[in-house]
């Protein structure tokens, strides 16, 4: 389905295009299709979006006028414009959303600005693309016709559905909830059209939660139709290092979880060492020359774990084919990094290598390598004795890079516990998930945990070398955490006592937070609130000019390219600089530009357009946007996935008895935390019949008018869960008087 947002993405400003150049850019040969990008072109033209010659050819004359932005709507009926470039949010009226939906991407044009602490107001012009193909609905009866009615309040419009669909009408004990695929948006008076594709009964079973979860995040895993060609690595110089120790470190237990890197350390009399990242080596096996290959990725960027298996965003057969095995050589993208004495990265360069893995390092291992000698312990590393003391390295080398990196301003959030089985995947740490504003704790009880900081270097490197070389990277630069207001926290949580010290403008720091919630519930109560309020952070195109601080850090990710597309791609120009560049200009000697400050000797440019051509294919604004869009989706798919799984614990635990914690308070009552299942449930203030609670908004709490009874952040109180909502993903809580 052709969105607005690839029309005028194919039109450029200052350069005009031809009809058929641009029916050809965009795909177009049906009949039916060129009509409709006819239709489109002139409701454009209208707006003054594009404008079109005498010649029949077109271009981009988007104005100030426009702001692009995507909708967000609240259950309530409130909608803003979010923009963009991060300004000010703009409020839409209802009756000016014209037909947007939440998460649509839009043109919007503002009518009336912001005065004081009003939002400016707005009308939206243009949808540049849907966000919602397929929706989950519950199917009534109205007015004597079928409609498909969201489940997500926040989408304001139903979906008329052929008298076929009537069939599917909503079940309450069933919780029969039908997938709708759009066939016509509402357009002006007109309603949308749709018809039921399957459906999901959530009743009792959860063999459609992982169906209903990714629907609900418009993740529709579609099996590709398109394949990727695959290439032989050429046969280039490589380096041989077969016969080195080289480790892996992983948690992940399904079949065909993400490919992980492999590490070497090397160690000197001089108290020196090296550290070598060895990169399955994808980029160099996939015909990026392919005429598809950017379709390849269209709603498929990124791996993550489904209920029982990973959905892969690459082909098995490349990732079976570039998989590190034990006692299997196989080629790798390396990076070597020398060091210090006082373990500092000095040096570092590049390498095309051939490595040969040693052995997988699990939680098993790692556990029992950093426990007192038993004869348990050693009975379980029996199998890895002979390279003990090299991993053992590789941790300490990891503890010491993790300690450097949170001197510089970096923050730990422990992840929540797990108790429950199947998922275990979930909670397994994602190396280097540079989207978040923190990282996590090194964790003797998740390998993973300790590939992190190690590979935080790597990506760093990358970034530093293609920043110097004026070389694309797709990178992420993350927020400091100072935007969050602290003293706000402090008076909403009422997490620590007032015995502690302000910084010289009279406010508490993040660091002295932290190390005033020395008790475990408070630990769990600030975390919470962090990671609900922390920003996500966005992949973003840099080069040349971009990069406006010589001083600035930021990681462009390489080492996990089974993971995501950015790593991919990243790892694509770093084959680039082994493949098609030019190593020396005239008489100047053969420079190594792999090595570390090589660029200071390199006075030429390293590629000519033609070398670039796939690499600015791949870099594409617009791919990258849809890249964070998709980045977003899985994120709150995996946050979903984990909450109804920790519901549906809840909910064959109705009426039974526990102590919980109060994690927030709000007017309309407070919500609880349940033990082991650690999941949040609400007392809501209707429930509480001995007072009449009143809300002090100051102490963020609920004070009974005649007891005086409060209830407040970090309470334990005694509670048991009354009801549960799958669909809401609710649970009702109240409290036991004894």
């Amino acid at each position: 389905m052709l969105s607005t947002s690839e029309i005028i993405g194919n039109i450029k400003k200052d350069e005009f295009v031809e009809y058929k150049k641009l029916c050809k850019l965009l795909k177009l040969s049906k009949k039916s299709d060129k009509e409709r990008l006819n239709i489109a072109l002139e409701a454009l033209e209208k707006l003054e979006i594009i404008k079109k010659n005498d010649r029949n050819e077109f271009e981009n004359i988007k104005d100030i006028n426009h702001i692009s932005a995507k909708i967000r709507c609240s259950s309530k009926g409130y909608c803003f414009a979010v923009r963009e470039d991060s300004n000010e949010d703009i409020y839409i009226k209802e009756n000016l959303l014209n037909c947007a939906w939440n998460g649509d991407k839009v043109l919007v044009r503002i009518t009336k600005e912001g005065i004081r602490r009003r939002s400016p107001e707005g009308i939206v012009d243009c949808i540049l693309e849907r966000e919602n193909r397929i929706l989950l609905a519950k199917v009534e009866l109205i007015n004597n016709n079928i409609y498909g009615v969201p489940i997500d309040d926040r989408i304001l419009a139903k979906i008329k559905l052929p008298i076929k669909d009537k069939k599917y009408l909503y079940d309450l004990e069933q919780k029969n909830i039908v997938k709708v695929e759009i066939d016509r948006f509402p357009l002006g008076q007109e309603e949308g059209l749709g018809h039921v594709i399957k459906e999901l009964k959530l009743n009792d079973t959860e063999d459609n939660d992982n169906e209903f979860v990714l629907s609900k995040n418009n993740l529709n895993i579609n099996y590709k139709k398109l394949n990727l060609e695959i290439n032989a690595p050429e046969m280039r110089e490589r380096l041989d290092l077969t016969t080195k120790n080289t480790f892996m470190f992983k948690s992940w237990n399904n079949k065909n979880s993400p490919l992980l890197p492999l590490f070497q350390i090397e160690k000197f009399k001089d108290k020196s060492s090296k550290l070598w990242i060895h990169v399955n080596n994808i980029s160099e096996r996939i015909n990026f020359n392919s005429k598809n290959i950017t379709d390849y990725f269209i709603d498929n960027y990124e791996s993550f774990p489904l209920k029982d298996i990973w959905q892969n965003y690459l082909d098995q057969k490349i990732l079976d084919i570039s998989e590190f095995k034990v006692g299997k050589k196989n080629d790798a993208i390396s990076l070597c990094l020398t060091l210090s004495k006082n373990k500092q990265i000095i040096d570092w360069s590049f390498h095309l290598t051939s490595v040969k893995c040693s052995a997988i390092i699990n939680n098993k291992y790692l556990e029992a390598i950093n426990k007192r000698k038993t004869k348990l312990t050693t009975q379980i590393i029996q199998p890895i004795q002979d390279f003990v003391e090299e991993i053992k390295l590789i941790i300490d080398l990891s503890m010491k890079f993790c300690k450097d990196q949170i001197k510089k301003g970096k923050y730990e959030i422990s992840k929540e516990t797990n108790n429950i089985r199947n998922l275990y995947e979930f909670y397994c740490h994602k190396p280097c998930d540079y989207s978040n504003d923190y990282f996590e704790p090194l964790n003797l009880l998740d390998a993973q945990t300790f590939i992190s900081p190690l590979l935080f270097e790597a990506d760093s490197i990358w970034y530093e070398h293609s920043k110097n070389y004026n070389i694309k990277n797709v990178s992420y630069r993350t927020n400091n955490l100072e935007y969050l207001n602290v003293n706000d926290l402090i008076k909403q949580s009422q997490l620590i006592n007032s015995n502690f010290e302000l910084n010289e403008e009279g406010n508490l720091s993040f660091d002295s937070l932290f190390k005033q919630c020395k008790d475990e519930n408070n630990r769990r109560i600030l975390n919470k609130y962090l990671t609900n309020n922390l920003k996500n952070n966005k992949a973003n195109i840099y080069q040349g000019s971009d990069f406006k601080d010589s001083n600035d850090s930021a990681n462009a990710p390489w080492t996990l390219p089974s993971i995501d597309f950015i790593n991919l791609i990243n790892q694509y120009n770093i084959l680039l600089m082994f493949t098609k560049a030019k190593y020396s200009k005239g008489d100047s000697k053969n420079i190594n530009i792999l090595e570390k400050n090589s660029w200071e000797n390199v006075k030429w440019n390293l590629f000519n357009a033609n070398s670039l051509k796939i690499s600015n294919l791949l870099f594409n604004s617009s791919i990258i946007e849809k890249y964070n869009s998709y980045k977003t989706k899985s994120k709150s798919y995996l946050s979903t996935f984990i909450t109804i799984k920790k519901i549906r614990e809840a909910e064959k635990l109705i009426d039974k008895k526990f102590q919980g914690l109060i994690i927030s308070v709000q007017s309309y009552g407070f919500f609880v935390e349940l033990p082991e299942i650690f999941v949040e449930g609400l007392v809501h203030v209707s429930t509480l019949n001995d007072d009449w609670y009143e809300y002090r908004s100051r102490q963020n709490l609920l004070i009974g008018r005649k007891s005086k009874k409060t209830f407040r952040v970090g309470d334990l109180i005694d509670i048991r869960i009354s009801k549960v909502d799958i669909l809401k993903y609710q649970i009702d809580l109240e409290i036991i008087n004894e």
